[in-house]
């Protein structure tokens, strides 16, 4: 599904500060942690503004690249100074008018479910970038899909994080609740910008030992290639 302009707060923000220098954040609402402030110009860091989690997986790429979901485009941006093919996948028709104006070459505004052209070598989905499957469900379907536009020899280099942390309690254990319908990374959203409020969206953090057995049902084994401070990962999926 392609995000249109007026509901689409988030490509707002990257479009108003691209072309007005407008830095103002987009608000973050969820049920389970206090409001965040994200500021657009986050989605223009260079490389060197990167966490070492991107910064290892870009280096990681190799043939031709998908970066999915890729925001202002800055994977795509460095990737493409490096030489590297890379097509570029986002659904806010906004942040993509914004990456064809930096001058990234190959840019697809589809959602990823709906993306059915050429195959990869690398596919990457940076920022939790893997968070758009939604629900567990909804990553064995993304691993799925995923796995079709692969090559053979293809790999598949995202990062995300484990919210247990959210439930640890002072003595250092955690409170989960195990009648809980929905995993608990599982988190709804909503974003706004100035006056104006986008759609509520789930989004997905997901824990590497739900995503080994995940991607393995998808026919995928994984390797986590490094830890984050913050009980986050990065990790490389191939085709069994």
């Amino acid at each position: 599904m392609i995000i249109q302009p007026e509901k689409d707060p988030l490509g707002q923000a990257i479009y108003n500060f691209f072309h007005n220098y407008d830095n103002t954040s987009v608000t973050v609402y969820s049920k389970i942690v206090e409001d965040e402030e994200l500021p657009p110009d986050y989605f223009f860091r260079k490389f060197h503004d990167m966490p070492l989690l991107e910064r290892i997986a870009l280096k990681k790429c190799s043939g031709r690249v998908l970066d999915v979901g890729a925001g202002a485009g800055c994977h795509s941006h460095y990737l493409q100074s490096k030489k590297i093919k890379v097509t570029t996948i986002e659904s806010s028709s906004l942040c993509c008018e914004v990456m064809k104006k930096r001058g990234i070459e190959n840019v697809v505004n589809t959602d990823i479910l709906s993306y059915n052209g050429e195959t990869f070598d690398t596919i990457i989905l940076l920022m939790n970038g893997v968070g758009i499957a939604g629900t567990i469900e909804g990553l064995l379907i993304l691993l799925k899909h995923l796995k079709t536009l692969l090559t053979p020899n293809g790999k598949i280099i995202l990062d995300s994080s484990d919210l247990i942390y959210l439930f640890e309690q002072p003595d250092g254990s955690f409170r989960l609740n195990l009648n809980a319908k929905n995993y608990y990374g599982e988190i709804d959203y909503q974003l706004k910008y100035n006056k104006f409020f986008g759609e509520p969206f789930s989004w997905l953090f997901v824990d590497n030992v739900i995503l080994q057995e995940t991607a393995m049902t998808a026919g995928f084994k994984t390797k986590i290639i490094e830890y984050g401070p913050h009980y986050d990962y990065l990790a490389e999926l191939t085709i069994l």
